[in-house]
């Protein structure tokens, strides 16, 4: 299943004060895996398009921490 939020396990020393993190996430951008800009994309209307950031569709993603994500029980 594609999903823009990544994750990778960041090395942790024996020697680290704290509890390490093991596995760290971060999104990326949908604007990534398009190479052009295809024509007659899809619009938001133009007040809507304000309050989300973008013109277009395909390029909106709203930003959800791993935290709201475990609560709502979406799985990454």
């Amino acid at each position: 299943m594609f999903t823009t939020r990544k994750q990778y396990e960041p090395y942790a020393s024996p020697f680290d004060p704290c509890m390490p993190i093991r596995v760290k996430t971060y999104v990326t951008p949908p604007n990534l895996y398009v190479g052009f800009q295809p024509p007659n994309l899809p619009q938001f209307p133009l007040h809507e398009a304000l309050k989300k950031g973008t013109l277009w569709k395909m390029f909106y993603d709203p930003y959800y921490s791993p935290y709201e994500m475990n609560i709502k029980g979406d799985h990454q």
